[in-house]
């Protein structure tokens, strides 16, 4: 049985879709754009920031359902530009430090919201 992830410190869904899915061993994110909580606004210029936002987005998605960042398993990347890979990169590292989880990372035509990245998770409990 799987029950949806709501938290008021991610953005809310944008479509018919849920922050998160909660299945019961495993917590699955949605894509986080990297909209800042503190300002709700969409970091569009600073790949770095916009790296550390989706991220921060996607660790209270997962601590919403008792679950956390050290706990991921899988994440996928998305970048409009592969230029960036090597500045996300940077930032994703400080959030992975330890054991790092499996991981793709695919350059996209267009993200929602014109988003530079976006970032999901799968994570164990």
């Amino acid at each position: 049985m799987s029950k949806v992830i709501e938290t008021k410190k991610a953005p809310g869904a944008i479509g018919p879709y849920s922050q998160g899915i909660d299945a019961g061993t495993l917590v699955f994110t949605s894509g986080q754009l990297p909209i800042s909580m503190a300002n709700g606004e969409l970091e569009s210029a600073d790949i770095r920031q916009a790296t550390r936002n989706s991220l921060e987005n996607c660790k209270a998605i997962l601590e919403a359902a008792d679950s956390s960042l050290d706990k991921v398993v899988k994440t996928t990347v998305f970048l409009t530009d592969l230029a960036d890979f090597g500045a996300m990169n940077e930032v994703y590292a400080t959030f992975f430090p330890g054991n790092p989880p499996a991981r793709s990372c695919v350059q996209v035509a267009a993200l929602p919201k014109g988003a530079k990245v976006e970032i999901e998770v799968i994570a164990s409990k």
